[in-house]
């Protein structure tokens, strides 16, 4: 007789509680398993209150009833928090286990004489207030004062214990607060730990981080995950995964609005590749950038524009005087120029502004202008390589046309990069400067290109009222690639007044 020993698999259906904040709830697989209690770390001023709160409105405006249970802070202070974020917590019950009265050494108040009356008062009192709110979301700030009234670990852990069997059985929601270090005992009670950090830098704001360091059940997005902190509460920015984004296009060969550059190129610029436009200060490469654009958004497609660097008035300007005019579409909402303060910016704020641009805006080209302030933005950024990786492979699948400007250091002679992006690129433009009879002219070329057989030559780039101007092969251009071009004279160069 055989027995069959394949293992019976049980059907479960998580039932999903948002938590108030979009981001979060994307790095937890649609949000908090309802029912289960949660605990939330994180250093003084991390943030917990404020997440905390952002929980328990979410629930009054679906409707459910929320319960705020303070040890650390008194009611009209978490009023006052919440009035600094716009918010009103008419509909959040808030109970101060510590009140006027705890404060008196007279008082027979119990929580503050641990030593001599037992801590189950305080879960008594827990209960007595959730059996009468009958409340679905809780918050419970903080353990902090709870661990010290216990007085030693084994108390504290029954205590715990005890809170954790009170909600379960009620079917709340729960998230304890507690700003201590890691207890490794209390992490193995919670059904998920969440990770708040507040890092200072020397210069700017502070990085904030969060990570999920347990959820049982659940498949949550590892690593850190940047947020900010700011008037009207925490935005969660999740780390960018690009083989979660596919989407179907033609890898079609489209043309940069420059006859020359097209032909330079193999045709043009491909759907679904991004290009590095590499070169010296003031050779040209934002105005190269913005034709190309402009010929995306002349075809009827939508862009945007990152700017790190330059003002969007001073590049609005330039554009103009170069004879492209970019405020007709952004009047018509076909172009948005998005101003970047990188002192302000963390690496996955950046990737999830560039994801609205794309999902909710439905840009089909990108530019970056420039890279360089976007990588002194983060000094020691260890894997800076590796999230340029994973934003530039998720553009490439959404079938976007990325341009990128990197500004290499030095003019003439030598020139060096910050980082070297080469790899990642699809294409490369370089752009370097020469001398010819007396004048300081421009020199560009084609150095790689995935899909297209690009012209392997070096031409002449002069701006003019057009754009730009891309003239013929130079053909006696020596040295361009060791910094120190130098040009025999033979082929007639673009004159400043042609094609103007």
């Amino acid at each position: 007789m055989t027995t069959d020993q394949t293992p019976r698999v049980a059907s479960y259906v998580r039932d999903t509680l948002s938590t108030g904040i979009a981001g979060l709830d994307d790095v937890l697989s649609g949000g908090l398993t309802k029912g289960r209690l949660y605990l939330l770390e994180g250093t003084p001023g991390a943030g917990k209150t404020t997440l905390a709160l952002q929980f328990l409105l979410d629930g009054v405006a679906h409707g459910e009833k929320s319960l705020y249970v303070t040890l650390s802070e008194s009611a009209e202070e978490l009023r006052a928090s919440a009035a600094s974020h716009g918010w009103s917590l008419d509909g959040v019950e808030l109970y101060e286990l510590v009140n006027e009265l705890g404060l008196d050494p007279e008082s027979e108040q119990s929580i503050l004489h641990p030593s001599e009356v037992e801590l189950g008062e305080t879960v008594r009192e827990v209960i007595e207030r959730v059996d009468a709110l009958q409340p679905n979301r809780v918050v419970f700030d903080s353990l902090s004062e709870l661990r010290l009234l216990a007085q030693n670990p084994l108390r504290y852990r029954r205590q715990i214990l005890a809170l954790k069997q009170l909600f379960a059985a009620r079917g709340c929601t729960v998230f304890l607060l507690d700003d201590g270090t890691t207890d490794v005992q209390l992490h193995s009670i919670a059904h998920g730990v969440l990770l708040l950090e507040h890092t200072p830098r020397e210069f700017g704001a502070g990085r904030r981080r969060l990570r999920v360091l347990k959820m049982r059940g659940v498949k949550a997005r590892g690593g850190y995950h940047d947020f900010v902190l700011e008037t009207g509460g925490i935005e969660v920015f999740p780390s960018l995964i690009a083989a979660e984004h596919h989407a179907d296009f033609a890898p079609v060969t489209v043309t940069t609005g420059a006859p020359g550059l097209d032909l330079l190129l193999g045709g043009g610029l491909v759907r679904g590749t991004n290009t590095l436009l590499l070169g010296p200060s003031g050779a040209g490469k934002t105005t190269t950038a913005v034709r190309c654009m402009l010929a995306a958004l002349e075809r009827g497609e939508k862009a945007t524009y990152f700017l790190f660097d330059e003002g969007r008035a001073t590049l609005l300007a330039r554009a103009a005087i170069l004879g492209m005019d970019l405020q007709p579409h952004i009047a018509d909402g076909d172009l948005s120029i998005a101003q970047i303060d990188p002192a302000e910016l963390a690496p996955g704020e950046f990737a999830c502004r560039v994801r609205e641009a794309v999902e909710r805006d439905g840009a089909s080209c990108v530019v970056v202008d420039s890279l360089n302030a976007y990588i002194h933005a983060m000094p020691g950024e260890q894997f800076l390589i590796l999230q340029m990786h994973e934003l530039l492979t998720y553009l490439n699948q959404k079938g976007v046309t990325t341009l990128l400007v990197l500004g290499q250091h030095g003019v003439i002679g030598e020139v060096r990069s910050d980082i070297d992006l080469s790899y990642l690129s699809d294409g490369i433009l370089l752009f370097r400067y020469f001398e010819a009879k007396g004048e300081v002219r421009t020199a560009l070329s084609a150095v790689k290109s995935r899909v297209n057989a690009h012209e392997r030559t070096i031409r002449e780039l002069r701006l003019s009222r057009n754009g730009i101007q891309v003239g013929e092969t130079l053909t006696d251009f020596e040295g361009v690639l060791s910094g120190l071009p130098a040009y025999g004279g033979k082929v007639a160069m673009l004159r400043s007044d042609t094609a103007e």
